[in-house]
């Protein structure tokens, strides 16, 4: 069957998911499926206990703890998922779904232990070979999501009160209580150990998602500021000359209401300081529109340095001797494609080649770290169309040809 019509009849391939997701997601689905695989642990100690002994005479409850094995590590995965949402700040019933894993895991090492043989002077290992480890393991397996859903503290308390539920069980099998109480040390040194790699897991994948909340916050600041730079601009050419207007304008009205000549001399500056603020907002603006190829480069250098994206350029060495118009919607494209690189790509490495090819100037950008979700240029954003636009007005074209897996290229062709 071709990928294609996988696709169709929603065959989903491994492969092509795991290169779809993002880094993120690919951590926490990492480590979501290391916890996952901890609630397997009762299942495969007791068919590996069972088939070492088969006639150890504990047949009963090994078939219970078959049965109950497989049962908490349902329940178990549905925990380990809530109680990971949950520390992750996401809503979640997480409370429930423990304290029903902890009833499954007591219940469970109760009905192994009781159903298990009896312990005297002549066989008191058989307790130890078969019914104490399972019970123990299910506790393992219990104590994983209690680990990551509950605060340490609290964590601990919990797991104390499970080893506490279990050492009357122990002690009705007929073992004493110095064995029982070795029997839960151990336990609980094994709790320990599983409770912080567990922790760890989640801490790790919190940190992952803290890092990539931060990084977008980056990518939108980047933004901001150069919002920030062409505001400041515009109040740096127009707020003096706004005063003056208003200055002048209301020394006009008062020569007026007293018959002065001079009104008209005032109001003829105010019409001529207007046509002045008039031009250096479209130099400002024209700055802003229409900045120098170069200028723009070093620009996206720097922004995306910020941002931990390695930045190649390579405009070629006579760049400066294009056309202005030329230069000036080339650099508008180059601005434009880094701020999609900011906020639609988790990229590592940016390339801005410029090159020419007969009568035209080719400017190609290219970059990693790109997710599997629609481009502005296929879906409703308007930043590439109004490159196209910009482009079109100078008989130019933009075009996004398809590349490999988490690439992405732009190509601005315009005409000398």
């Amino acid at each position: 069957m071709s990928r294609r019509g996988a696709e169709q009849v929603g065959v989903v391939n491994p492969v092509r998911s795991w290169r779809d997701r993002s880094k993120p997601q690919r951590s926490e689905l990492y480590l979501r499926w290391s916890l996952y695989l901890m609630a397997l642990a009762p299942l495969p100690v007791t068919v590996l206990i069972n088939s070492a002994d088969p006639d150890s005479g504990a047949d009963p409850a090994s078939r219970v703890a078959l049965v109950l094995g497989l049962a908490q590590t349902l329940v178990t995965l549905r925990a380990y998922r809530t109680s990971l949402d949950h520390y992750l700040n996401r809503p979640t019933d997480h409370l429930r779904w423990l304290a029903v894993n902890g009833g499954v895991a007591v219940a469970g090492s109760w009905a192994v232990l009781l159903l298990g043989p009896r312990v005297d002077a002549a066989d008191g290992g058989e307790l130890v070979a078969f019914t104490a480890p399972v019970a123990s393991t299910m506790l393992f397996s219990a104590f994983g999501p209690v680990s990551v859903g509950l605060r340490p503290l609290r964590a601990a308390l919990a797991g104390a009160v499970g080893l506490v539920a279990v050492l009357p069980a122990l002690l009705l099998t007929g073992a004493t209580l110095a064995t029982s109480l070795g029997l839960l040390a151990g336990s609980g040194l094994v709790m320990v150990f599983i409770g912080c790699s567990c922790r760890s897991f989640a801490w790790l994948q919190s940190v992952v998602q803290e890092l990539d909340t931060a990084r977008e916050a980056q990518a939108r600041l980047a933004v901001a500021e150069e919002r920030l730079r062409f505001s400041r601009d515009l109040h740096d050419v127009m707020g003096r000359n706004l005063t003056t207007i208003a200055l002048k304008s209301e020394l006009a009205v008062q020569l007026a209401r007293r018959g002065r000549p001079e009104a008209a001399e005032q109001m003829a500056e105010v019409q001529q300081i207007a046509q002045e603020s008039q031009r250096e907002v479209r130099d400002v603006v024209r700055g802003y529109r229409t900045a120098a190829l170069h200028a723009e480069a070093v620009g996206a250098r720097a922004v995306l340095r910020s941002a931990d994206v390695a930045c190649e350029i390579d405009l070629g060495e006579h760049a400066e001797q294009l056309p202005e118009a030329v230069q000036s919607v080339l650099g508008w494209v180059i601005r434009e494609a880094t701020t999609n690189v900011l906020r639609h790509s988790e990229a590592g490495h940016c390339s801005i080649r410029l090159r020419r090819e007969g009568g035209r100037v080719l400017l190609e950008l290219e970059n990693d770290g790109v997710p599997a979700v629609p481009l502005p240029s296929q879906g409703g954003g308007t930043g590439l169309s109004g490159l196209r636009e910009r482009l079109a007005a100078h008989n130019g074209e933009l075009t996004v040809p398809d590349v490999g897996p988490g690439l992405f290229r732009l190509l601005a062709s315009v005409p000398l």
